[in-house]
């Protein structure tokens, strides 16, 4: 009999780390495989060969500088998560571009069919500058859980104007002189930034890339998605054939607007852009915006959040729109809850996204299941 209740104590005592999960709970711990809560944080996922793989920042306890790498997670279900281990790993090599001590931001997998390739962007600043170096980062794999080996950093598409300009847009970009700018948030500067101001001042050496997404189009085409110009104005960049290089064709969109965290969606027809506004570590009021054209023109319409806390994204901060397999009205909204004071408990907001009149909503759920809820 000791024995028997010695079996029935310890079952019960791991019954966390065994039973699975059947729902989604926005904002609670989320444990792995293995009992720990899930070290993914500004992620994104990449569905391959009827698995779901999440990517993110691994968190430190007391910084948010990357001390590890990118973490790899896997799913069948979307609720139940094991822990692949480490895909990119920060280096100790002093000098090096992901040297131990790097920022390592919201990183995002895509896989090239071209050459069977798993590619990975992120936001990288340099260990010690704070948030000046602002590059734009590829590594590669030959399997989704890695090892990926980084290739390069940098700014990104040097000596190229928007693909949308003319040749006055291109003149009335070149006669503008930062000098006399010198006062920012004034309306003749917010006109500046709008006719191409930074896109001037950082035409040499390749544009700023901070707040990042990945997305491939209907017709297979790769693009990099991210905050530009001191954040004030998102480029949708094409990437190349096998999805490592920018190809010099980039678009503009909200100029001057101040967006960051872009997540990014088509659902009939309709290209559907997820925001935030520029806050830091704090929350805002997500923003939306829809195109019928992947290079736009974009439309901004209010914020899709709805229900307790949405006029703060529900405390999160977008980082990916899922499309989930085999259903094709169902996404997913994903978000973080930042903490920077305590990083490695940053939480994680992951809700259904629903239509009306063909407008995403996103409506706050304290609890809900992937399985049944498109049913």
């Amino acid at each position: 009999m000791k024995h028997f209740l010695l079996l029935v104590c310890l079952q019960f005592l791991f019954l966390p780390l065994c039973a699975k999960d059947r729902t989604i709970r926005p904002g609670e711990l989320w444990l792995d495989n293995k009992g720990v809560h899930i070290n993914a944080h500004g992620g994104g996922i990449m569905y391959h060969k009827g698995t779901y793989y999440w990517y993110g920042e691994h968190k430190a306890e007391n910084t948010s500088s990357a001390l590890v790498g990118v973490t790899c997670y896997r799913s069948k279900d979307l609720v139940n998560w094991t822990n692949c281990g480490i895909a990119l790993a920060v280096e100790d090599q002093v000098g090096s571009d992901i040297e131990k001590g790097c920022t390592l931001e919201r990183p995002k997998v895509i896989y090239c069919p071209r050459t069977g390739k798993f590619v990975m962007w992120f936001h990288l600043e340099l260990k010690g500058r704070g948030y000046a170096a602002a590059r734009a980062a590829v590594a590669v794999a030959d399997k989704p859980t890695g090892p990926f080996k980084f290739l390069r950093s940098g700014r990104v598409n040097p000596y190229c104007y928007p693909a949308d300009w003319n040749e006055a847009d291109i003149a009335q970009c070149k006669a503008l002189q930062s000098s006399q700018f010198t006062e920012w948030w004034t309306g003749p500067w917010r006109e500046a930034v709008s006719q191409g101001l930074f896109v001037k001042r950082d035409l040499d050496g390749g544009q700023m890339a901070r707040d990042m997404t990945l997305y491939i189009d209907d017709d297979g085409r790769a693009y990099h998605i991210f905050s530009s110009e001191e954040n004030l104005t998102l480029h949708l960049a094409e990437l190349s054939d096998d999805f490592t290089y920018h190809t010099g064709r980039y678009w503009r969109i909200a100029p001057g607007g101040q967006n960051e965290a872009p997540a990014l969606f088509k659902r009939n027809g309709r290209y559907w852009l997820i925001t935030s506004g520029c806050t830091g570590w704090a929350p805002n009021e997500a923003r939306m915006f829809w195109a019928d054209s992947l290079t736009g023109p974009w439309t901004q319409v209010p914020s899709p959040c709805r229900g307790e806390n949405a006029k703060l994204t529900f405390n999160g901060q977008s980082t990916y729109i899922l499309p989930v397999a085999g259903k094709p009205d169902a996404f997913i909204f994903m978000a973080d809850i930042w903490r920077p004071k305590h990083p490695i408990d940053a939480r994680y907001v992951w809700l259904p996204i629903t239509f009306e009149n063909d407008t995403p909503v996103v409506a706050w759920r304290d609890e809900w299941s992937p399985a049944t809820f498109w049913d």
